[in-house]
Protein backbone atom coordinates (compact mmCIF):
# COMPACT_ATOMS: atom_id res chain seq x y z
CA UNK A 1 0.00 0.00 0.00
CA UNK A 2 1.45 3.36 -1.02
CA UNK A 3 1.30 6.25 1.38
CA UNK A 4 0.31 9.72 0.27
CA UNK A 5 -0.47 13.12 1.75
CA UNK A 6 -3.61 15.17 1.40
CA UNK A 7 -2.95 18.58 -0.14
CA UNK A 8 -6.33 20.00 0.79
CA UNK A 9 -9.27 19.27 3.02
CA UNK A 10 -11.34 17.72 0.23
CA UNK A 11 -13.98 18.47 -2.36
CA UNK A 12 -17.70 18.96 -2.00
CA UNK A 13 -19.89 15.99 -2.81
CA UNK A 14 -20.26 15.75 -6.57
CA UNK A 15 -23.99 15.26 -6.35
CA UNK A 16 -25.66 18.06 -4.45
CA UNK A 17 -28.93 17.27 -2.74
CA UNK A 18 -31.32 20.18 -3.05
CA UNK A 19 -32.72 19.54 0.41
CA UNK A 20 -29.61 20.65 2.30
CA UNK A 21 -27.42 23.75 2.31
CA UNK A 22 -24.30 22.18 3.82
CA UNK A 23 -22.39 18.94 3.46
CA UNK A 24 -19.46 17.74 5.57
CA UNK A 25 -15.87 18.14 4.38
CA UNK A 26 -13.96 16.30 3.13
CA UNK A 27 -16.69 14.59 1.13
CA UNK A 28 -17.63 11.28 2.81
CA UNK A 29 -17.45 8.01 0.92
CA UNK A 30 -21.25 8.05 0.80
CA UNK A 31 -23.94 10.35 2.17
CA UNK A 32 -27.70 9.94 1.88
CA UNK A 33 -29.96 12.77 2.99
CA UNK A 34 -33.61 12.18 3.75
CA UNK A 35 -36.47 14.44 2.73
CA UNK A 36 -38.84 14.46 5.69
CA UNK A 37 -37.67 17.81 7.00
CA UNK A 38 -35.28 19.21 9.62
CA UNK A 39 -34.39 17.25 12.72
CA UNK A 40 -34.47 19.56 15.74
CA UNK A 41 -31.47 19.20 18.04
CA UNK A 42 -32.13 19.87 21.70
CA UNK A 43 -30.09 22.81 23.03
CA UNK A 44 -29.01 20.56 25.91
CA UNK A 45 -28.28 17.45 23.85
CA UNK A 46 -25.70 14.94 25.12
CA UNK A 47 -23.13 12.72 23.47
CA UNK A 48 -22.74 9.41 25.27
CA UNK A 49 -20.58 6.36 24.70
CA UNK A 50 -17.90 4.17 26.22
CA UNK A 51 -15.68 5.72 28.86
CA UNK A 52 -12.24 6.36 27.39
CA UNK A 53 -9.53 8.91 28.14
CA UNK A 54 -9.71 10.31 24.59
CA UNK A 55 -13.39 9.81 23.76
CA UNK A 56 -14.81 11.17 27.02
CA UNK A 57 -13.04 14.49 26.42
CA UNK A 58 -14.15 14.49 22.79
CA UNK A 59 -17.84 14.07 23.75
CA UNK A 60 -17.71 17.15 25.96
CA UNK A 61 -15.54 19.17 23.55
CA UNK A 62 -17.79 18.49 20.54
CA UNK A 63 -21.05 19.18 22.37
CA UNK A 64 -19.67 22.40 23.84
CA UNK A 65 -18.46 23.63 20.44
CA UNK A 66 -21.77 22.90 18.71
CA UNK A 67 -23.79 24.62 21.45
CA UNK A 68 -21.57 27.68 21.67
CA UNK A 69 -21.15 28.23 17.92
CA UNK A 70 -24.74 27.69 16.81
CA UNK A 71 -23.19 27.70 13.36
CA UNK A 72 -24.93 29.63 10.60
CA UNK A 73 -23.39 28.68 7.24
CA UNK A 74 -22.02 31.69 5.36
CA UNK A 75 -22.17 29.90 2.04
CA UNK A 76 -24.00 26.80 0.99
CA UNK A 77 -24.73 24.36 -1.76
CA UNK A 78 -27.88 24.72 -3.76
CA UNK A 79 -29.26 23.73 -7.13
CA UNK A 80 -30.26 26.35 -9.70
CA UNK A 81 -33.44 28.15 -8.68
CA UNK A 82 -36.75 26.79 -9.90
CA UNK A 83 -40.15 28.41 -9.53
CA UNK A 84 -42.95 25.97 -8.63
CA UNK A 85 -46.62 26.81 -9.00
CA UNK A 86 -48.08 29.01 -6.29
CA UNK A 87 -48.58 26.74 -3.25
CA UNK A 88 -52.09 25.98 -2.17
CA UNK A 89 -53.35 25.46 1.36
CA UNK A 90 -53.47 21.66 1.10
CA UNK A 91 -49.78 21.43 0.21
CA UNK A 92 -48.90 23.70 3.11
CA UNK A 93 -50.88 21.51 5.43
CA UNK A 94 -49.13 18.36 4.11
CA UNK A 95 -45.72 19.95 4.68
CA UNK A 96 -46.65 20.94 8.21
CA UNK A 97 -47.91 17.44 8.92
CA UNK A 98 -44.71 15.87 7.59
CA UNK A 99 -42.62 18.21 9.69
CA UNK A 100 -44.56 17.35 12.83
CA UNK A 101 -43.39 13.71 12.67
CA UNK A 102 -39.80 14.72 13.39
CA UNK A 103 -38.74 14.37 17.01
CA UNK A 104 -36.08 16.27 18.88
CA UNK A 105 -32.58 14.78 18.95
CA UNK A 106 -31.51 14.72 22.58
CA UNK A 107 -28.78 12.05 22.64
CA UNK A 108 -26.08 10.92 20.23
CA UNK A 109 -24.84 7.42 21.01
CA UNK A 110 -21.25 6.53 20.15
CA UNK A 111 -20.44 2.84 19.67
CA UNK A 112 -16.81 1.66 19.32
CA UNK A 113 -15.88 -1.99 18.87
CA UNK A 114 -12.13 -1.68 19.62
CA UNK A 115 -11.07 0.78 22.31
CA UNK A 116 -7.43 -0.38 22.38
CA UNK A 117 -6.26 0.20 18.79
CA UNK A 118 -3.30 2.59 18.91
CA UNK A 119 -3.04 5.80 16.92
CA UNK A 120 -0.46 4.69 14.35
CA UNK A 121 -0.23 4.55 10.57
CA UNK A 122 -2.94 2.35 9.07
CA UNK A 123 -5.29 2.25 12.06
CA UNK A 124 -8.94 1.89 11.02
CA UNK A 125 -10.48 5.39 10.84
CA UNK A 126 -13.85 4.47 9.34
CA UNK A 127 -17.19 5.38 10.87
CA UNK A 128 -20.91 5.60 10.13
CA UNK A 129 -23.23 8.34 11.31
CA UNK A 130 -27.03 8.07 11.39
CA UNK A 131 -29.56 10.75 12.28
CA UNK A 132 -33.17 9.55 11.95
CA UNK A 133 -36.39 11.52 11.60
CA UNK A 134 -37.41 9.97 14.93
CA UNK A 135 -34.65 11.92 16.66
CA UNK A 136 -32.14 9.10 17.10
CA UNK A 137 -28.43 9.76 16.56
CA UNK A 138 -25.72 7.11 16.36
CA UNK A 139 -22.03 7.11 15.49
CA UNK A 140 -20.45 3.69 14.99
CA UNK A 141 -16.73 3.11 14.54
CA UNK A 142 -14.28 0.25 14.79
CA UNK A 143 -11.76 2.38 16.69
CA UNK A 144 -11.60 5.51 18.81
CA UNK A 145 -9.95 7.34 15.90
CA UNK A 146 -12.84 6.69 13.52
CA UNK A 147 -15.27 7.84 16.20
CA UNK A 148 -13.40 11.16 16.46
CA UNK A 149 -13.95 11.73 12.73
CA UNK A 150 -17.63 10.93 13.20
CA UNK A 151 -17.84 13.58 15.91
CA UNK A 152 -16.19 16.11 13.57
CA UNK A 153 -18.82 15.33 10.93
CA UNK A 154 -21.57 15.79 13.50
CA UNK A 155 -20.05 19.15 14.34
CA UNK A 156 -20.25 20.13 10.65
CA UNK A 157 -23.90 19.23 10.04
CA UNK A 158 -25.54 20.69 13.17
CA UNK A 159 -26.45 24.28 12.33
CA UNK A 160 -28.51 27.14 13.71
CA UNK A 161 -32.24 26.91 13.00
CA UNK A 162 -32.42 30.72 12.80
CA UNK A 163 -34.40 30.96 16.03
CA UNK A 164 -31.69 30.47 18.68
CA UNK A 165 -31.97 26.70 18.34
CA UNK A 166 -30.11 23.89 16.56
CA UNK A 167 -31.07 21.55 13.76
CA UNK A 168 -29.82 19.03 11.23
CA UNK A 169 -31.34 19.89 7.87
CA UNK A 170 -32.58 16.38 7.09
CA UNK A 171 -32.22 12.85 8.42
CA UNK A 172 -28.94 11.49 7.13
CA UNK A 173 -26.89 8.31 6.76
CA UNK A 174 -23.12 8.69 6.28
CA UNK A 175 -20.48 6.04 5.65
CA UNK A 176 -16.91 7.28 5.62
CA UNK A 177 -13.25 6.22 5.66
CA UNK A 178 -10.12 8.13 4.56
CA UNK A 179 -8.70 7.56 1.11
CA UNK A 180 -5.10 7.85 2.37
CA UNK A 181 -3.78 6.64 5.73
CA UNK A 182 -1.28 9.54 5.95
CA UNK A 183 -2.81 13.02 5.66
CA UNK A 184 -0.65 15.72 7.13
CA UNK A 185 1.12 19.04 7.18
CA UNK A 186 4.77 19.76 8.01
CA UNK A 187 5.45 22.59 10.47
CA UNK A 188 8.97 24.06 10.52
CA UNK A 189 9.75 25.50 13.94
CA UNK A 190 13.51 25.45 13.46
CA UNK A 191 13.48 28.49 11.15
CA UNK A 192 10.49 30.20 12.78
CA UNK A 193 9.44 29.86 16.40
CA UNK A 194 5.74 29.29 17.06
CA UNK A 195 4.20 29.25 20.50
CA UNK A 196 2.74 26.05 21.90
CA UNK A 197 -0.68 27.73 21.80
CA UNK A 198 -0.40 28.38 18.06
CA UNK A 199 0.78 24.81 17.38
CA UNK A 200 -2.27 23.50 19.26
CA UNK A 201 -4.43 25.72 17.08
CA UNK A 202 -2.88 24.05 14.03
CA UNK A 203 -3.73 20.62 15.46
CA UNK A 204 -7.33 21.80 15.91
CA UNK A 205 -7.38 22.76 12.22
CA UNK A 206 -5.99 19.35 11.20
CA UNK A 207 -8.62 17.57 13.30
CA UNK A 208 -11.50 19.68 11.96
CA UNK A 209 -10.55 18.66 8.41
CA UNK A 210 -9.89 15.01 9.36
CA UNK A 211 -6.17 15.18 8.68
CA UNK A 212 -4.12 13.00 10.98
CA UNK A 213 -0.39 13.88 10.90
CA UNK A 214 1.56 16.78 12.43
CA UNK A 215 5.06 16.44 10.91
CA UNK A 216 7.19 18.51 13.27
CA UNK A 217 10.43 19.74 11.65
CA UNK A 218 12.27 20.56 14.86
CA UNK A 219 15.91 21.11 13.83
CA UNK A 220 17.91 22.70 11.05
CA UNK A 221 21.29 24.30 10.47
CA UNK A 222 19.88 27.64 11.60
CA UNK A 223 18.73 26.58 15.05
CA UNK A 224 18.10 23.80 17.53
CA UNK A 225 15.13 24.94 19.63
CA UNK A 226 14.43 21.58 21.33
CA UNK A 227 15.62 20.62 24.80
CA UNK A 228 18.09 17.73 24.92
CA UNK A 229 18.72 17.01 28.58
CA UNK A 230 21.94 15.10 27.99
CA UNK A 231 23.36 18.03 26.02
CA UNK A 232 21.65 21.21 27.26
CA UNK A 233 24.16 23.37 25.38
CA UNK A 234 22.54 22.34 22.06
CA UNK A 235 20.02 25.19 22.36
CA UNK A 236 22.76 27.80 22.80
CA UNK A 237 22.45 29.18 19.27
CA UNK A 238 18.70 28.75 19.08
CA UNK A 239 16.11 31.25 20.22
CA UNK A 240 15.74 32.88 23.62
CA UNK A 241 15.20 30.50 26.57
CA UNK A 242 11.43 31.06 26.42
CA UNK A 243 11.47 30.09 22.74
CA UNK A 244 12.89 26.62 23.31
CA UNK A 245 10.49 23.66 23.39
CA UNK A 246 11.00 21.68 26.59
CA UNK A 247 10.35 17.96 26.68
CA UNK A 248 7.27 18.77 28.77
CA UNK A 249 6.07 21.00 25.91
CA UNK A 250 6.60 18.18 23.41
CA UNK A 251 4.71 15.68 25.54
CA UNK A 252 1.87 18.18 25.98
CA UNK A 253 1.58 18.69 22.22
CA UNK A 254 1.67 14.94 21.53
CA UNK A 255 -1.09 14.43 24.11
CA UNK A 256 -3.12 17.28 22.62
CA UNK A 257 -2.79 15.75 19.15
CA UNK A 258 -3.67 12.26 20.32
CA UNK A 259 -6.87 13.52 21.94
CA UNK A 260 -7.87 14.82 18.49
CA UNK A 261 -6.70 11.86 16.41
CA UNK A 262 -3.54 13.60 15.14
CA UNK A 263 -0.19 11.81 15.18
CA UNK A 264 2.82 13.97 16.04
CA UNK A 265 6.21 12.79 14.85
CA UNK A 266 9.52 14.65 14.52
CA UNK A 267 12.01 15.36 11.80
CA UNK A 268 15.63 15.74 12.83
CA UNK A 269 17.27 16.73 9.57
CA UNK A 270 20.66 15.01 9.20
CA UNK A 271 23.34 14.77 7.97
CA UNK A 272 22.51 17.82 5.82
CA UNK A 273 21.22 21.13 7.20
CA UNK A 274 23.11 20.47 10.43
CA UNK A 275 25.16 23.07 12.25
CA UNK A 276 23.67 24.99 15.15
CA UNK A 277 23.14 22.73 18.13
CA UNK A 278 25.34 19.85 17.02
CA UNK A 279 28.52 21.95 17.05
CA UNK A 280 27.76 23.20 20.56
CA UNK A 281 28.39 19.65 21.82
CA UNK A 282 31.22 18.61 19.52
CA UNK A 283 32.55 21.09 16.92
CA UNK A 284 34.25 18.22 15.06
CA UNK A 285 30.84 16.68 14.28
CA UNK A 286 30.04 19.51 11.86
CA UNK A 287 31.87 20.48 8.68
CA UNK A 288 31.78 23.52 6.36
CA UNK A 289 29.66 25.55 8.79
CA UNK A 290 32.08 28.47 8.45
CA UNK A 291 32.22 28.33 4.65
CA UNK A 292 30.65 30.81 2.26
CA UNK A 293 27.65 28.96 0.93
CA UNK A 294 28.24 30.47 -2.53
CA UNK A 295 25.18 29.49 -4.49
CA UNK A 296 26.33 31.75 -7.33
CA UNK A 297 29.52 29.76 -7.98
CA UNK A 298 27.62 26.47 -8.20
CA UNK A 299 30.66 24.21 -8.50
CA UNK A 300 31.95 25.40 -5.13
CA UNK A 301 28.72 25.88 -3.18
CA UNK A 302 28.48 24.24 0.25
CA UNK A 303 24.75 24.79 0.82
CA UNK A 304 21.65 25.81 -1.12
CA UNK A 305 20.79 28.42 1.49
CA UNK A 306 22.46 29.93 4.54
CA UNK A 307 23.49 28.71 7.05
CA UNK A 308 25.87 26.08 5.66
CA UNK A 309 26.83 23.05 7.71
CA UNK A 310 26.52 19.26 7.52
CA UNK A 311 27.32 16.47 9.93
CA UNK A 312 30.80 15.08 9.30
CA UNK A 313 29.86 11.50 8.55
CA UNK A 314 33.50 10.36 8.35
CA UNK A 315 34.10 11.42 11.98
CA UNK A 316 33.30 8.66 14.47
CA UNK A 317 32.23 11.11 17.17
CA UNK A 318 29.31 12.17 14.98
CA UNK A 319 27.57 8.84 15.52
CA UNK A 320 27.90 9.02 19.29
CA UNK A 321 26.16 12.39 19.19
CA UNK A 322 23.47 11.12 16.81
CA UNK A 323 22.80 8.21 19.16
CA UNK A 324 22.54 10.51 22.20
CA UNK A 325 20.01 12.78 20.48
CA UNK A 326 18.01 10.02 18.81
CA UNK A 327 17.81 7.86 21.94
CA UNK A 328 16.52 10.77 24.00
CA UNK A 329 13.96 12.00 21.48
CA UNK A 330 12.51 8.54 20.82
CA UNK A 331 11.65 8.37 24.53
CA UNK A 332 9.60 11.57 24.11
CA UNK A 333 8.01 11.05 20.67
CA UNK A 334 5.80 7.97 20.82
CA UNK A 335 4.83 7.57 17.15
CA UNK A 336 6.36 4.71 15.16
CA UNK A 337 7.45 7.19 12.46
CA UNK A 338 10.69 9.15 12.87
CA UNK A 339 11.96 11.39 10.07
CA UNK A 340 15.76 11.41 9.77
CA UNK A 341 16.14 13.90 6.95
CA UNK A 342 18.80 13.26 4.25
CA UNK A 343 17.85 16.14 1.95
CA UNK A 344 20.02 18.51 -0.06
CA UNK A 345 23.43 17.08 0.87
CA UNK A 346 26.17 19.10 -0.83
CA UNK A 347 29.31 17.25 -1.91
CA UNK A 348 31.63 20.27 -1.76
CA UNK A 349 30.93 20.71 1.95
CA UNK A 350 33.10 17.66 2.70
CA UNK A 351 36.14 19.30 1.12
CA UNK A 352 36.36 21.18 4.42
CA UNK A 353 36.55 17.92 6.41
CA UNK A 354 39.90 16.24 7.02
CA UNK A 355 38.29 12.91 8.12
CA UNK A 356 36.18 12.89 4.94
CA UNK A 357 39.11 13.63 2.65
CA UNK A 358 41.10 10.92 4.45
CA UNK A 359 38.22 8.48 3.88
CA UNK A 360 38.27 9.13 0.13
CA UNK A 361 42.07 8.72 0.05
CA UNK A 362 41.66 5.37 1.80
CA UNK A 363 38.99 4.30 -0.71
CA UNK A 364 40.38 5.05 -4.20
CA UNK A 365 37.63 5.29 -6.79
CA UNK A 366 34.88 5.72 -4.19
CA UNK A 367 31.97 8.00 -5.14
CA UNK A 368 29.71 10.13 -3.00
CA UNK A 369 27.12 7.38 -3.34
CA UNK A 370 29.62 5.05 -1.62
CA UNK A 371 30.14 7.76 0.98
CA UNK A 372 26.36 7.92 1.56
CA UNK A 373 26.27 4.11 1.91
CA UNK A 374 28.96 4.35 4.58
CA UNK A 375 26.78 6.80 6.51
CA UNK A 376 23.72 4.54 6.34
CA UNK A 377 25.74 1.50 7.43
CA UNK A 378 26.71 3.35 10.61
CA UNK A 379 23.48 5.28 11.24
CA UNK A 380 20.75 2.72 10.49
CA UNK A 381 21.67 0.42 13.41
CA UNK A 382 21.12 3.46 15.68
CA UNK A 383 17.78 4.36 14.09
CA UNK A 384 16.37 0.83 13.95
CA UNK A 385 15.80 0.74 17.69
CA UNK A 386 12.56 -1.28 17.74
CA UNK A 387 10.68 -3.61 15.35
CA UNK A 388 7.77 -1.21 14.87
CA UNK A 389 9.98 1.72 13.90
CA UNK A 390 9.50 3.15 10.40
CA UNK A 391 12.05 5.67 9.28
CA UNK A 392 11.17 8.46 6.89
CA UNK A 393 13.76 10.08 4.62
CA UNK A 394 13.61 12.69 1.93
CA UNK A 395 13.74 11.25 -1.58
CA UNK A 396 17.24 12.72 -2.07
CA UNK A 397 18.62 9.64 -0.35
CA UNK A 398 17.54 7.64 -3.42
CA UNK A 399 17.19 10.17 -6.25
CA UNK A 400 19.84 12.85 -5.67
CA UNK A 401 22.06 13.11 -8.77
CA UNK A 402 25.07 14.00 -6.59
CA UNK A 403 24.68 12.26 -3.25
CA UNK A 404 22.21 9.37 -3.38
CA UNK A 405 22.97 6.11 -1.58
CA UNK A 406 23.09 2.81 -3.45
CA UNK A 407 21.42 0.66 -0.81
CA UNK A 408 18.51 2.43 0.91
CA UNK A 409 16.28 -0.25 2.49
CA UNK A 410 12.82 -0.55 0.97
CA UNK A 411 11.09 -0.34 4.35
CA UNK A 412 12.16 3.31 4.69
CA UNK A 413 9.37 5.68 3.67
CA UNK A 414 10.39 8.19 1.02
CA UNK A 415 9.06 11.74 1.23
CA UNK A 416 8.96 13.22 -2.27
CA UNK A 417 9.31 16.97 -2.74
CA UNK A 418 10.85 17.52 -6.17
CA UNK A 419 9.88 17.05 -9.84
CA UNK A 420 6.27 16.16 -9.09
CA UNK A 421 4.86 13.01 -10.66
CA UNK A 422 8.19 12.07 -12.26
CA UNK A 423 9.90 11.42 -8.92
CA UNK A 424 6.81 9.79 -7.45
CA UNK A 425 6.73 7.29 -10.32
CA UNK A 426 10.44 6.63 -9.96
CA UNK A 427 10.17 5.90 -6.23
CA UNK A 428 7.08 3.74 -6.70
CA UNK A 429 8.81 1.70 -9.40
CA UNK A 430 11.64 1.03 -6.96
CA UNK A 431 9.17 -0.33 -4.40
CA UNK A 432 9.13 2.44 -1.80
CA UNK A 433 6.18 3.71 0.20
CA UNK A 434 5.84 7.42 -0.52
CA UNK A 435 4.66 10.55 1.23
CA UNK A 436 3.79 12.98 -1.56
CA UNK A 437 4.60 16.61 -0.77
CA UNK A 438 5.64 18.00 -4.15
CA UNK A 439 6.97 21.54 -3.86
CA UNK A 440 5.30 22.78 -7.03
CA UNK A 441 1.79 22.45 -5.60
CA UNK A 442 1.97 21.37 -1.96
CA UNK A 443 4.56 23.77 -0.53
CA UNK A 444 2.77 26.71 1.07
CA UNK A 445 5.95 28.84 0.89
CA UNK A 446 6.77 28.15 -2.77
CA UNK A 447 3.91 27.09 -4.99
CA UNK A 448 4.57 28.47 -8.46
CA UNK A 449 6.69 31.40 -7.21
CA UNK A 450 10.35 31.90 -8.02
CA UNK A 451 12.72 29.27 -6.70
CA UNK A 452 14.70 30.16 -3.59
CA UNK A 453 18.34 30.44 -4.64
CA UNK A 454 21.09 32.96 -4.11
CA UNK A 455 19.56 35.18 -6.79
CA UNK A 456 21.51 38.46 -6.81
CA UNK A 457 18.30 40.33 -7.66
CA UNK A 458 17.21 39.75 -4.05
CA UNK A 459 20.10 41.96 -2.91
CA UNK A 460 18.64 45.08 -4.55
CA UNK A 461 16.82 46.99 -1.82
CA UNK A 462 16.89 50.47 -3.35
CA UNK A 463 15.34 51.96 -6.46
CA UNK A 464 17.40 51.46 -9.59
CA UNK A 465 19.43 54.32 -10.98
CA UNK A 466 17.59 56.31 -13.63
CA UNK A 467 19.50 57.43 -16.75
CA UNK A 468 19.84 61.21 -16.95
CA UNK A 469 17.78 61.58 -20.13
CA UNK A 470 14.95 59.63 -18.51
CA UNK A 471 15.26 61.71 -15.35
CA UNK A 472 15.04 64.89 -17.44
CA UNK A 473 11.86 63.56 -19.01
CA UNK A 474 10.39 62.85 -15.57
CA UNK A 475 11.34 66.35 -14.40
CA UNK A 476 9.63 67.90 -17.43
CA UNK A 477 6.54 65.71 -17.05
CA UNK A 478 6.08 64.59 -13.42
CA UNK A 479 4.59 61.11 -13.14
CA UNK A 480 3.70 58.54 -10.47
CA UNK A 481 5.59 55.93 -12.46
CA UNK A 482 8.90 54.73 -11.04
CA UNK A 483 11.40 52.09 -12.05
CA UNK A 484 11.21 48.86 -10.08
CA UNK A 485 13.24 45.71 -9.59
CA UNK A 486 12.10 42.19 -8.72
CA UNK A 487 12.71 42.91 -5.06
CA UNK A 488 12.15 46.66 -4.84
CA UNK A 489 8.68 47.78 -5.80
CA UNK A 490 8.20 44.77 -7.99
CA UNK A 491 6.16 41.61 -7.62
CA UNK A 492 8.87 39.82 -5.67
CA UNK A 493 9.90 36.22 -5.98
CA UNK A 494 9.20 33.19 -3.78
Amino acid sequence: MKISIAAAIGLLALTVTEAVKVNPLPAPVSISWGSSGPVKVDNHFRIVGPKHDVLSKAYARTASLIKSEKWTPQTWEQAPATYPPFPILNKRAEAAAASSHSKTLKTINVVVSDLKADLQLGVDESYTLDITSAGQGTIKAKTVWGALHGLQTLNQIVISDGHHGLEIEQPVHIEDAPKYPHRGVMYDTSRNFYSLKSLKRQIDALAYSKMNVFHWHITDSQSWPVEIKKHPQMTKDAYSPREVYSQADIRALIKYGRERGVRVYPEVDMPGHSASGWKQVDPKSVTCDKSWWDNDGWTHHSAVEPNPGQLDIAYDGTYKLIKDVYSELTKVFTDNFFHVGFDELQTYCYNYSTPSMDWFKAHPGATYSDFADMYLEKALPIFNDKPSRRLVMWEDSVLSPDFSANNVPKDIVMQSWNNGVSNIKSLASKGYDIIVSSSDFLYLDCGYGGWVTNDPRYNVNAPPAIPQDLQDAFNANPSDYSLTTVNYGGAGAS
